[in-house]
């Protein structure tokens, strides 16, 4: 974890959050997280550090939710954004693909995590982990660079998706309820790249075990 939380350290340590490449400060998927959630719904933001959904959320009443992020400059920006409302958010500093979940959440929220995983066998340990935190019946939402999107971001390869298979990736133990384009209507400010997004239902078996 060191090496990929040094990095983003270093990102996010040189410039301002407004002049991040990816900065929004209206969210584009946050009327899909309003769609499927309600404010006693608990919600967990995977590489959230720094972004304005948690805003959002505590605005709306929610009162359980979990950032996590492996960057500690980004934790530490969104909680001084946030102020005193920080304490009632938990902030977890971990990566993703070393964290073991401690509990389940309605919620699974991720812009532009996954497609930083251009090793399948991340993709999976992702996967594996999404399916672990998130409660049966509960919702994955999913966000990547479409087919248009840049092939780097903050000096990283990226793995771009269409919708379908951005789909097919999560098919196995998630049910697909939605997938399209973010277009530049949901993007009014901020990141004007091409980015799909997915909302899934978490099946209560995935089907590789149903077969076992």
């Amino acid at each position: 974890m060191s090496d990929r939380a040094g990095h983003w350290d270093n990102v996010y340590a040189g410039r301002r959050s407004e002049d991040l490449g990816w900065h929004q400060p209206s969210i584009a998927t946050l009327d899909l997280v309003y769609e499927h959630t309600m404010p006693s719904s608990s919600v967990i933001d995977v590489g959230g550090g720094d972004s304005r959904l948690v805003d959002a959320l505590v605005s709306r009443g929610h009162a359980d939710i979990t950032i996590l992020d492996l960057s500690r400059v980004a934790l530490d920006r969104g909680q001084a954004r946030l102020g005193e409302a920080a304490a009632a958010v938990s902030w977890v500093e971990a990566d993703v693909l070393t964290w073991t979940p401690p509990r389940t959440w309605d919620l699974w929220h991720d812009r532009a995590v996954f497609h930083f995983l251009t090793e399948a066998e991340d993709r999976r340990t992702y996967i594996a982990a999404a399916e672990r935190a998130i409660a049966p019946g509960g919702i994955l939402i999913v966000a990547t660079f479409g087919p248009d999107g840049p092939e780097t971001c903050a000096g990283l390869p990226v793995v771009r998706y269409g919708t379908d298979t951005l789909v097919a990736a999560f098919a196995d133990g998630h049910e697909p309820l939605w997938a399209g384009e973010l277009p530049p209507s949901q993007r009014t400010e901020g990141d004007q790249r091409a980015f799909v997004a997915a909302v899934f239902r978490r099946r209560s078996v995935s089907s590789a075990t149903r077969q076992n």
